[in-house]
């Protein structure tokens, strides 16, 4: 996961270049947040006036939609699936078998900056439940020992 760093002259060519979109809010957001690894706060009023939205809008959408970051992620992000089919497969154990050895919660990230750990409802692997993804690859039928060595990879 390589981010650029916040540039605001960067997220108002991206802002700029998408406000003609149809629905561009979201559209605009999940692009800043492509580039930066999360929408800074700081996105907020530039895409509220790029839009003629109010900032309340804005931070409205952010924060009503689980998959937008507000700070930066670790350098890699597990996601595990907290779906039914994977709660019911063993998920809930997993979970908290990774907040216990990562030290976070959901939503957070290890001191070191290594791992967030973020829940994601449903990757399309209930088949082979419980799922997860570490960065963009996606791993199914998930025990402790993948875990463990999903966790081992994203520490390192």
């Amino acid at each position: 996961m390589h981010n650029e760093s916040w540039d605001p002259t960067r997220a108002a060519e991206i802002i700029a270049g998408l406000t003609h979109k149809e629905g561009p809010t979201l559209v605009i957001l999940h692009a800043l947040q492509e580039a930066f690894g999360h929408v800074p706060e700081a996105a907020e009023p530039m895409v509220a006036q790029a839009l003629n939205l109010s900032r309340a809008e804005i931070h409205g959408v952010l924060t009503f939609y689980p998959d937008f970051r507000r700070t930066p992620p670790g350098r890699h992000v597990l996601k595990l699936c907290r779906a039914e089919a994977c709660q019911a497969a063993g998920g809930d154990a997993l979970a908290a078998r990774a907040e216990d050895r990562l030290g976070v919660g959901f939503g957070a990230t290890t001191a070191d900056g290594a791992v967030t750990l973020e829940p994601i409802y449903c990757l399309g692997l209930c088949a082979t439940a419980p799922a997860a993804m570490l960065n963009d690859r996606v791993v199914g039928r998930l025990d402790a020992r993948g875990l463990d060595a999903l966790m081992t990879e994203a520490q390192r």
